[in-house]
């Protein structure tokens, strides 16, 4: 799935948070590693999502993004409250019990309502004016990394209840217009004559006057329906009092909805070009490229002790059980056909399992029941050049909530390098990983060599 702008922010910081935990050597050693790599392959620096990529960061694989989940509710209820606003106010406009006309001045003050509320909606987002952001930051309701991306985000969901707001009013119009014999006039108590009035509509006709005439009032139209409140006057031809709708509804679609839909797609706009300007701005990405160009020197300065040595045992170079049940971590090993056929053994037919990285809890979860059917020891293979996620950790804690203390894991961190094998500085730190786990069972393995 190809990476959005807003995703690739999220997933960054999430990384980078990470990171965080990690010693600047390590960091160091891994993303060149991954720089030398892609220079081998295609001549190029990884982009950030081919970084993302590689490390198994990339939580969201498709569908909804669990951290704009506040967002995408409130938009969702913005919808469905102003599609429902829209039709109730329609119906309030035109209101007719056949002893006042429905006022056009009232509809043209409302249609010059919501549009001053569409561009002001705009322009609180261009300067980030965030007047609701202190209840947003108490609610929690934006992740650290999007709280610049605030006013767009607020902008998007405004502006998509406007739409739904104006697209039910328009509709409410037209089919009142069709069930009811609607009469208009306009009326105001301005000094204004009907000349000047159709001066008014004239102009505000502009954009369809000449291929909709139709919906362009007359003078003569404009002088039959004015009316006064306390007059009883009755025009020569009420008939005629009917034909402002046409008008009305082109007003509302040029003046209401159009801009509606403009301003929400500049909204979209806008949020990915500040989401792209704020991954540029992030002070993991300056570090990040500065990994990828300077080369690694391994002074050992970062090492106050020796390592200790990986002797034979439980949390060191442990045996590689016989079992034919293999779990990817992350994707590792996975596109490696001779390590798989290599690990799996024992008399059933091999079962080959993928979890974590981008795939869901509920995933991870039906990983471990299916898994745990088979009542054999268990192969779990890492992408041995980063450190031991938290999410690893907790896979392997509810691997023996579900299995059992009995059951046998055998843990495999595999080098970047397809039959490479992993440094004992890098051993170390996952020997430290399966310690602290307190498993008996837990065993830290090699991978075997692949026949070339």
């Amino acid at each position: 799935m190809p990476y959005s702008p807003l995703r690739l922010l999220l997933d960054f910081d999430d990384q980078y948070q990470r990171d965080q935990r990690q010693s600047p050597d390590f960091l160091h050693r891994r993303d060149r590693q991954l720089a030398l790599q892609a220079q081998q392959r295609d001549g190029s620096t990884p982009l950030p999502e081919d970084w993302l990529r590689t490390l198994g960061a990339d939580r969201v694989g498709g569908g909804h993004d669990p951290r704009l989940r506040t967002w995408r509710r409130a938009r969702v209820l913005f919808v469905l409250g102003g599609a429902v606003l829209g039709v109730l106010t329609m119906l309030g406009l035109l209101y007719y019990d056949g002893s006042q006309r429905i006022n056009v001045t009232l509809l043209l003050g409302f249609a010059a309502l919501q549009l001053a509320l569409a561009i002001l909606t705009t322009m609180q987002a261009g300067i980030g004016w965030r007047p609701w952001g202190r209840l947003l930051d108490r609610a929690g309701a934006t992740p650290a990394a999007l709280r610049d991306l605030q006013p767009p985000l607020a902008a998007r969901v405004a502006h998509s209840g406007g739409l739904a707001f104006a697209i039910a009013a328009l509709l409410t119009l037209l089919v009142q217009v069709v069930v009811r014999d609607l009469a208009f006039g306009w009326s105001t108590t301005l000094q204004t004559s009907a000349p000047a009035y159709h001066e008014l509509t004239h102009a505000l006709a502009l954009p369809w006057r000449q291929w909709l005439p139709p919906a362009v009032p007359s003078l003569e139209l404009v002088e039959q329906s004015r009316f006064f409140r306390i007059s009883d006057q009755t025009p020569a031809d009420p008939a005629r009092l009917g034909a402002w709708w046409a008008f009305l509804a082109m007003v509302w679609l040029v003046y209401v909805v159009l801009p509606r839909l403009v301003f929400l797609a500049l909204s979209r706009a806008q949020l990915r070009w500040r989401a792209k300007r704020l991954l540029a701005r992030h002070p993991g990405m300056a570090a990040l490229r500065q990994r990828f160009e300077q080369p690694w020197v391994d002074t050992g300065a970062g090492n106050a002790t020796p390592a200790p040595e990986l002797d034979q045992g439980k949390a060191a170079d442990g045996v590689l059980p016989e079992s034919g049940t293999v779990i990817h971590w992350a994707g590792a090993g996975l596109a490696d056909d001779g390590l798989f056929s290599a690990l799996a053994g024992g008399e059933r037919a091999p079962l080959r399992l993928a979890a974590g990285g981008s795939a869901s809890l509920e995933h991870d979860r039906a990983v471990l029941e299916q898994a745990g059917q088979r009542r054999e020891p268990v192969l779990i293979l890492a992408q041995g050049w980063e450190p031991p996620t938290g999410e690893l950790a907790d896979f392997l804690d509810d691997a023996r909530q579900q299995w059992g203390e009995d059951t046998v894991i055998a843990l495999v961190p595999l080098a970047a390098d397809p039959g490479g094998a992993l440094s004992d500085d890098t051993l170390a730190q996952w020997r430290r990983f399966v310690d602290r786990r307190q498993h008996a069972h837990l065993r830290l393995c090699r991978a075997p060599e692949v026949p070339s």
